[in-house]
């Protein structure tokens, strides 16, 4: 059985999907089903149970050895949130559960980090550095504090030849778009956003630059699919000789926000008419204005598959799914 955290929301019930594809649905889904709709993430798929995350600690410590892997993608993921204690809680602290359940018992394990360790991005986007370098990354906000420092734990064991899982990864994810984002009320992906913004009747908004050197919607972002998310951690799992180490996964490309908009247009089949607004002053100083994955580092691991071009990508997202009566996955 695969143990697979945060099983109800945006990446996890694309992975559930994807098992399902390939004829496994022995999945425990650890995650709170809430009011928000976002069982219907999972309505089409078989699965073995959903486990609130309370009840995670107490499951495990029952000594129910049966879970192949674990595949930790439940955290606080607003960017926005700023209670500090409750996301290190959440992400750090149950993070560290899960990795020692893991090292004591032999069992693979797959978590999400995050290209908000990055910061504002002025360091680059190295995913293959060690413990003392990678400690010279500043992240923006708690998020991404908070996965900046399960990272550095991670890394520091490691290379401390400590015990650790018989396979390990953090994945830092760019940004991610793609079906069953529904629910991430205030967190949907510009995709989202400019598709409901366009379908009203609207100007596609995108903000302001604050930098000489960027045009308004010139800021670049790497935009990567949800699939080839996906794709990354199934193939890491069959491939249990690798091990130890932070990826980066992106497309590999930075693209503006502007050929962003654009995309959309084009798979609405609309002309596009793009407005310009001000950056709320709370993300001003707390802004990247350019991101993109080196994937150098995925490669020579022997991954192969092509990542989906930003424009394949919008146009299946939004032909696919949005602009069908039933938009989920």
């Amino acid at each position: 059985m695969i143990l697979l955290t945060g099983g109800v929301g945006f990446i996890a019930s694309n992975v559930l999907a994807t098992l399902n594809a390939q004829g496994r649905d022995d999945v425990l889904l650890v995650d709170v089903l809430g009011d928000d709709g976002r069982y219907r993430n999972i309505a089409k798929h078989g699965f073995a149970d959903v486990l609130h995350p309370d009840a995670l600690e107490s499951f495990l410590d029952k000594g129910r050895h049966s879970i192949s892997a674990v595949i930790h993608l439940g955290a606080i993921s607003s960017t926005l949130e700023q209670d500090a204690d409750k996301i290190y809680t959440q992400n750090v602290r149950c993070s560290r559960l899960l990795w020692d359940w893991c090292t004591k018992h032999l069992v693979p394990f797959v978590y999400a980090s995050s290209a908000a360790t990055y910061g504002d991005g002025g360091l680059g986007f190295r995913d293959n550095l060690n413990y003392q370098e990678n400690r010279q990354y500043r992240p923006l906000n708690p998020y991404g504090w908070s996965k900046h420092v399960f990272d550095q734990f991670c890394l520091k064991t490691y290379e401390a030849s400590h015990p650790c899982p018989p396979q390990w990864f953090g994945l830092k994810f760019f940004n991610v778009y793609g079906p069953n984002e529904y629910h991430k009320t205030g967190q949907h992906s510009v995709v989202h956003n400019l598709f409901h913004q366009i379908r009203s009747g609207e100007s596609a908004r995108l903000f302001k630059s604050y930098r000489p050197d960027y045009d308004h919607g010139g800021q670049l972002r790497d935009f990567v699919w949800v699939q080839d998310c996906v794709d990354v951690i199934l193939w890491l799992l069959d491939h249990p000789n690798l091990s130890g180490m932070l990826l980066n996964v992106g497309s590999g490309h930075a693209r503006s926000f502007n050929d962003l908009a654009r995309s959309v247009f084009a798979a609405m089949d609309e002309q596009a008419r793009i407005e310009y607004i001000d950056m709320p002053v709370t993300l001003q100083g707390a802004y990247q204005y350019e991101t993109c994955a080196d994937l150098s580092t995925l490669r020579a691991l022997g991954y192969t598959s092509p990542m989906t071009s930003l424009e394949q990508g919008v146009r299946m997202y939004v032909q696919d799914y949005m602009m069908q009566p039933d938009q989920y996955r």
